[in-house]
């Protein structure tokens, strides 16, 4: 059974850090992307980054860049969200997605339906 757990959401003031994990299980690791997405109230979900755990390869919004890191630990098959220099607008749930055999590139030229496997997500919450 595939599953991608996210943890790591919560409270936190504007300018502060968290870090998002995403366990996965039930696939073989190394043959998907694995990215990040968010959807704040009444908005549409939006790609914010993603890695190919085979070659390190990454993809990052605009929106984050310089603010949001991504990596992986294909040691235990589980992928990480550091989010500094927080603000309001990155309220969000953010969830973990994951899709077969492609490039990060991907996220910045398909939405989210192409993308194969999700988890339940978790809240960020970022007060002014």
């Amino acid at each position: 059974e595939v599953q991608l757990v996210e943890s790591g959401g919560g409270l936190v003031q504007a300018g502060g850090s968290l870090r998002l994990s995403c366990a996965t299980s039930g696939f073989t690791f190394d043959d998907y992307t694995i990215g990040w997405f968010r959807q704040a109230p009444g908005k549409e979900r939006e790609g914010v980054s993603c890695i190919s755990p085979r070659n390190g390869d990454t993809y990052v919004a605009d929106s984050v860049k310089g603010r949001f890191t991504i990596t992986g630990d294909n040691a235990k098959n589980t992928v990480y969200l550091q989010m500094n220099s927080l603000k309001p607008d990155d309220t969000a749930v953010y969830y973990c997605a994951a899709k077969f055999l492609t490039t990060p590139q991907i996220m910045a030229v398909l939405g989210p339906s192409v993308w194969h496997e999700w988890g339940q997500g978790t809240l960020v919450t970022v007060s002014s």
